[in-house]
């Protein structure tokens, strides 16, 4: 199917719509999953985080914890008028907003580093390779599956043992639970928009000889109908049906979808 463009200022096509849907769900996830990413991608890029993501991380750390001891304190009163004593585990919110903000120190100065030194990075948006023992699971090799699946796996079912073993608090467990779902989230998106993109630039490649079919007036229905196109009339001017031609080839080239998405 054609999709033109539409790049008139405030066109809201059905593209746009998704790719904003997608742009926000994107973000929301990213917020989430960032405390764990540090821990699971220690070798993050300058740039993979970007500061808007960094931000609301940050305030996200800062306000967790003091709902979470806010709840803590509901619950404490409760098991003690009905004197019973609650359950402990080490480690709560508090403890992953600690370690959160002192990766984000460590990580200062290796970032600092690269800004300062650009030429020993490379690719300033790659996340990192994973953790070592991840290339010990089967099927590890393909990049995507290991970032879709096995990292928020790991991270889920970590939690899950741990809040069993009492080392957890349930708030933490079920925040690194829902980070997992989060981050498998948007690693599907980023697979997604990669994906598009290509399949978006096949598609240009294929309509190539229908459309040069359509010049001569040779497509038969069934190539037009997979473009969705409908055959000019056989009486045409041949100027106007080569002006035609061209002007389809040039809101399907992969230019166009790329300045669509701008």
């Amino acid at each position: 199917m054609l999709r033109p463009p539409t790049n008139e200022p405030g066109a809201m096509s059905m593209d746009h719509m998704q790719a904003t849907a997608m742009n926000i769900v994107e973000l929301f996830c990213s917020v989430f999953a960032m405390p764990v990413e540090m821990i699971l991608r220690p070798r993050f890029g300058t740039r993979y985080f970007p500061p808007t993501v960094m931000f609301f991380s940050a305030l996200l750390m800062l306000v967790l914890p003091l709902f979470s001891s806010m709840a803590g304190a509901a619950s404490n009163v409760i098991f003690l008028a009905a004197r019973v004593k609650a359950p402990e585990a080490m480690f709560g919110l508090a403890s992953l907003s600690k370690l959160f903000f002192v990766l984000c120190a460590i990580n200062q100065f290796r970032l600092y580093r690269r800004m300062i030194s650009m030429e020993s990075e490379p690719n300033s948006r790659y996340e990192g390779p994973p953790l070592p023992f991840l290339h010990l699971i089967p099927g590890s090799g393909s990049f995507w599956r290991v970032r879709i699946f096995y990292e928020p796996a790991l991270l889920f079912l970590t939690s899950s043992l741990l809040y069993r073993l009492f080392i957890f608090q349930s708030g933490l467990a079920d925040y690194l639970e829902f980070a997992s779902l989060c981050l498998a989230m948007k690693n599907f998106i980023g697979w997604f928009k990669a994906w598009e993109f290509l399949r978006d630039v096949m598609d240009a490649r294929n309509v190539g000889p229908i459309l040069g079919k359509f010049v001569e007036n040779t497509a038969t229905d069934d190539e037009l109908n997979t473009v969705h196109l409908a055959s000019l009339p056989k009486d045409i001017n041949p100027e106007l049906r080569q002006q035609t031609a061209a002007y389809i080839a040039r809101v399907v080239s992969p230019q166009a979808f790329l300045s669509d998405r701008e």
